[in-house]
């Protein structure tokens, strides 16, 4: 709804000032090297809360938070994990572990969660709360909507569901967004000529560093072809998977019910058959001249079709924001410690920014 996106673009608006604040303070008073995850982790991790549960940390000054904390502990992987491995080499297994009911995340952090929600939740029940709207919120509303009509019963999800449902939405909204920011924040350094491009469109836009608004942040094509390349480039689930729910053939191959299908996004996206010069920066392939050209099916850095990432809108918005904000103000440039490396600790993301 509008009361949401509002809701949102405000929280996204606030903290990606502390965002830019924080980075002029470092570089100006500092005169030293500013590492970009330093701050769009915090940046990733405040907007998360605070849109989801109104909860409001400010991690970036306070990083032994107990929600700081624990998203680090559940985002931590290992990749000689038995349990990670057994998932990454036979994902048709995942269903097998959720009935033996055995969990991929740490107990300490799930329990936390659970019980910080379970809290939330109850001051909210008994009106110990503000009218502000968040995710949250919006599910607990739901409970309220249980009804009967004739032979269909509408049921609002259980507590359980809520729990969950929220857990997924920190899993999901904050490494990955922190991440496409830091790939976004590598791409401008390393091809100037892109950023004083984009900085001309942001100063066109929002003259005088004005205050940005949603409506003209979402009409800003070239911020846009900017994003869709930098995600093209470096996509942050590097596969896809989906389970067939019945037997088909597409193009002459049999696909049983119940397969995995795996989708190697990171290798779609980098076909020299399916685009030029693919290890290229080139924004302009995402023009709107160009951009009906493209097969949908070759570019899915949210997935596609009925089953492509819920949260890709909030994601797109939250990482617009940040960029238009520090770009009002700032540049990126590369250092001699600038490169792209590959983390063993993480697996849904895979590089990481240094």
């Amino acid at each position: 709804s509008c009361v949401v996106i509002c809701c949102v673009v405000s929280s996204c608006v606030v903290s990606s000032c502390v965002v830019s604040s924080c980075v002029c303070s470092s570089c100006v008073v500092s005169s030293c090297v500013v590492s970009s995850w330093l701050f769009f982790g915090p940046y990733s991790m405040d907007v998360v809360t605070s849109t989801a549960f109104s909860v409001d940390i400010d991690s970036l000054n306070n990083p032994s938070d107990p929600f700081v904390s624990n998203v680090k502990k559940m985002l931590k992987f290992d990749l000689f994990n038995p349990l990670l491995l057994l998932i990454l080499l036979f994902p048709y297994g995942g269903p097998i572990l959720e009935k033996m009911k055995i969990s991929f995340f740490p107990k300490a952090v799930t329990d936390f969660f659970y019980a910080s929600l379970a809290k939330i939740k109850s001051g909210r029940d008994t009106g110990n709360t503000t009218n502000r709207v968040d995710f949250l919120q919006l599910m607990i509303d739901s409970q309220k909507g249980n009804t009967t009509t004739g032979e269909e019963e509408t049921k609002g999800l259980t507590d359980h569901e809520i729990f969950s449902q929220a857990m997924i939405f920190i899993f999901a909204g904050y490494e990955t967004s922190s991440s496409t920011m830091s790939f976004l924040a590598y791409n401008l350094a390393t091809n100037p000529h892109v950023m004083t491009k984009l900085q001309e469109e942001i100063d066109t836009v929002f003259p005088n560093k004005a205050p940005i608004q949603y409506e003209a942040l979402m009409q800003m094509d070239y911020l846009d072809c900017v994003l869709n390349e930098s995600l093209r480039l470096y996509p942050i689930m590097l596969r896809l998977e989906r389970v067939a729910k019945k037997t088909v053939e597409i193009n002459g191959i049999v696909i049983p019910k119940d397969c995995v299908v795996l989708v190697p996004t990171w290798a779609l996206h980098r076909d020299p058959e399916i685009w030029s010069d693919p290890e290229e920066f080139k924004p302009e392939r995402f023009s709107k001249e160009n951009k009906e050209s493209i097969d949908p099916y070759t570019y899915m850095p949210f997935g596609a079709g009925p089953r492509n990432c819920i949260g890709m809108r909030f994601a797109l918005i939250m990482i617009k924001l940040a960029m238009v904000e520090i770009l009002q103000s700032l540049t990126f440039s590369v250092c001699d410690e600038t490169e792209v490396r590959r983390s063993p600790e993480q697996t849904l993301v895979s590089f990481r920014v240094g």
